[in-house]
């Protein structure tokens, strides 16, 4: 997955830095919260249920930051296919989640903020690398 973002204009929500919609960025933290709430690692079952509960249009939330949605009850509805190719999938390839293959669960990572920290230090280097010969 590709990050571009603003530097000028970055938000103070990670999720809005990764996520590009802002129904993207709710089903993204509800995600989290219930990991979380589940002690930081959830099963298939679990995050099965979780997508139906949203394709279903059945999962209600009064946890919603949005100052239009605070302390109000809403029912959010979210495509079961799209959740797991725009919201689990790229959580996953980014390091945001991790998947164990053998205990079929799914665990909160920190491994997003390692892979962060080292382009960081990519970047350092090829900042300090001495310039090539260049040619016209």
């Amino acid at each position: 997955m590709v990050i571009l973002y603003d530097r000028f204009n970055l938000p103070d929500d990670i999720y809005e830095v990764i996520f590009a919609t802002k129904q993207q960025v709710i089903v993204a933290k509800l995600l989290v919260e219930m990991i979380k709430e589940k002690g930081g690692e959830i099963g298939k079952t679990e995050m099965s249920l979780f997508a139906t509960k949203l394709h279903e249009g059945n999962f209600i939330t009064d946890t919603l930051d949005d100052p239009m949605y605070k302390g109000k009850k809403v029912k959010i509805s979210y495509n079961k296919r799209q959740f797991y190719d725009r919201i689990l999938t790229p959580m996953k390839s980014m390091g945001i989640i991790d998947y164990d293959l053998y205990k079929k669960t799914y665990r909160l990572s920190d491994k997003f903020n390692k892979d962060m920290i080292r382009i960081g230090l990519l970047w350092t280097k090829e900042l300090r690398k001495a310039p090539h010969a260049y040619k016209e």
